[in-house]
């Protein structure tokens, strides 16, 4: 559970080498360096843990601070290598080294803006880049400066990290830290997964194991144990905070016919004072919005992963800069944007998740003045995200991964692996990671292999068996986002809901608390979560058919479970207590 908001902790002036506080020299760091006179909740307790060594995930929104908690501590470890230190238990936690912190951040322009923030505050060859938007002579350079030992800090993309060469060299430099930047994204479960962030688990243990941070703006309770897992962190820190945001105003309008709704959209959007956002689930739809709004007077662009890089980029500019008032995009757009002015993020479409809806609305509001987040919403929309989230498994696919390794004399790297079988390498990645997941196969630094006797058809059926309880579990987080838009209750104790967090009363600032319908259910959460509820909110439960699951909330007439194999369910609370269909977990 999120810890309840506190007063910003104030950083020293100056460490006092005679004071008891054994933070001091992490709050001298952050005010006198890091121009951070206060931190905020979580922040400080972030940096000792990776201090002394220990992961950490961090669950908080752009602008509350993730970045400060592993800069102030990486400075900190490197300004300290030369001292002796007590090495942290390895059975508890990573073994930092003596070179730099690497950074992992899945878009270019995110590590330059961090690259350009630590350049001018620590001066120098500080903070370098390895990716493909620079030059090979500024990729030597780069090298260069962190063999010296000049970097304290290097950013890498994650496919950088396929690289057998790149990863060799970074476990040359005795790195630090193991920083994940945007880590929902190595779930599977998350809304924005990308197979590339599978690997760096394995990338972590060929770097020795240093101690591993990973920085989210969203991730729900399934999201946070897959990240641990995938990072194969070790009793981590897990920090959640900032989840709510009182100021965004949460709406939900209906409509019956798509023309009616896209007429609604644009009408909306001219008659609200921008800047702001409006998401579409396609490429034309984009396309065709941002043509109406420009046709009504509004400086309005469209933004999807099918413009050219440079279009892109330029758009991106213009709206940081105020030079737009309207971005229409895909959820190829926003990730990191942390412009404070946002006043509204419109969806034309129903997101996939509430995971994706809640940090799409997150992208407004940030300086802390009023914003709205208005879903437009037509029952017949969710067919097309069921058809978007459909991933069937492909057992010929699986077979023939599997026929290499068994006829190999020993591990396989992935390039040769994907040569031999004619998969990119971005498939081949989602393959392994479905057969890993069966334990029949297993990843290490000499490179893949199958395990000794196993019988490829069981092998194939175990895979099958994942990837469909993973439909699954998608297929229920689409049910979850009709949930939110179909409740009568407060749309923000919805959300809040589902990533695990109670708000005890109703908001009093989302469209059915200004209709009075979200003060009409009689159940009292409060009460519940006092004791009076027999499976109260987390507890961890067993269902006679669905097996072991997390009590996530609770309504006048249902409960909501997240079961490991189904996904999210609604549970008439008649039916639990009279059919006895749940139990506490022992």
């Amino acid at each position: 559970m999120t810890e309840a908001p506190a007063p910003a902790v104030p950083t020293a002036a100056v460490a006092d080498p005679d004071s008891q506080d054994p933070d001091a020299g992490l709050r001298q760091l952050a005010a006198s360096t890091f121009g951070l006179p206060q931190l905020r909740t979580g922040q400080l307790a972030g940096m000792r843990a990776i201090a002394a060594g220990r992961d950490v995930l961090a669950v908080m929104p752009t602008g509350y601070g993730k970045s400060a908690i592993y800069q102030v501590a990486a400075l900190q470890l490197h300004r300290n290598q030369d001292q002796d230190k007590v090495a942290p238990n390895p059975d508890e936690a990573g073994s930092a080294g003596r070179g730099p912190a690497v950074v992992v951040s899945p878009l270019i322009a995110l590590q330059e803006d961090q690259l350009d923030g630590l350049l001018e505050t620590l001066g120098g060859e500080a903070a370098v880049a390895i990716n493909s938007g620079r030059s090979d002579a500024e990729v030597n350079g780069a090298w260069e400066a962190a063999e010296r030992g000049d970097a304290v800090f290097v950013f890498l993309a994650p496919e950088q990290l396929a690289k057998a060469e790149t990863v060799e060299r970074l476990a040359a430099l005795d790195v630090s830290l193991f920083v994940v930047d945007e880590a929902h994204c190595v779930s599977s479960w998350g809304h924005d997964f990308r197979p590339d962030y599978l690997r760096l688990g394995e990338v972590r243990g060929q770097l020795g194991n240093p101690p591993v941070v990973g920085l989210t703006a969203t991730a729900s309770p399934p999201v946070r144990d897959e990240i641990q897992q995938r990072l194969h962190m070790l009793d981590p820190l897990v920090l959640v905070h900032g989840f709510d945001r009182p100021n965004i105003r949460l709406e939900v309008v209906r409509h019956l016919t798509d023309r009616d709704k896209r007429r609604a959209v644009t009408e909306q959007v001219a008659a609200l004072k921008g800047p702001g956002l409006v998401y579409a689930a396609t490429r034309k739809d984009t396309e065709a919005y941002a043509a109406e709004l420009t046709e009504l007077g509004l400086r309005a662009e469209a933004y999807h992963a099918g413009r050219k890089q440079g279009e892109r980029d330029r758009v991106h500019e213009q709206f940081l800069d105020d030079r737009l008032d309207i971005v229409v995009a895909t959820t190829a757009f926003g990730m990191g944007i942390d412009k404070p002015n946002v006043r509204f993020v419109i969806h034309a479409d129903i997101p996939e998740s509430l995971d994706s809806y809640y940090q799409e609305i997150g992208r407004s509001g940030r300086d802390g003045g009023p914003a709205a987040a208005v879903l437009h919403y037509r029952p017949e929309d969710l067919g097309l995200r069921k058809f978007f989230g459909t991933h069937s498994p492909d057992e010929e696919s699986l077979l023939a991964v599997l026929q290499v390794l068994r006829a190999a004399d020993g591990p396989v790297k992935q390039k040769a692996l994907a040569e031999q079988t004619g998969l990119s390498p971005r498939k081949l990645t989602g393959l392994l990671n479905q057969l890993q997941e069966t334990r029949a196969v297993k990843a290490g630094k000499r490179g893949i292999r199958l395990k000794t006797g196993a019988k490829l058809p069981t092998v194939v059926e175990r895979a099958v068996e994942h990837a469909e309880a993973r439909q699954r579990v998608d297929r229920s987080r689409i049910e979850m986002m009709r949930g939110y838009a179909e409740t009568d209750g407060c749309r923000r104790q919805f959300l809040l809901g589902y990533f695990g967090e109670d708000l005890p009363e109703p908001c009093g600032n989302c469209d059915t608390c200004a209709d009075g319908s979200a003060y009409e259910e009689d159940y009292d959460g409060a009460a519940a979560a006092a004791g009076g509820e027999p499976f109260p909110l987390q507890a961890s439960v067993v269902h006679k058919e669905w097996g072991p699951g997390l009590v996530m909330r609770h309504e006048e007439d249902v409960i909501t479970v997240l079961f490991e194999q189904e996904g999210y369910k609604t549970l008439s609370r008649q039916a639990v207590t009279e059919n006895g269909l749940l139990t506490l977990a022992k």
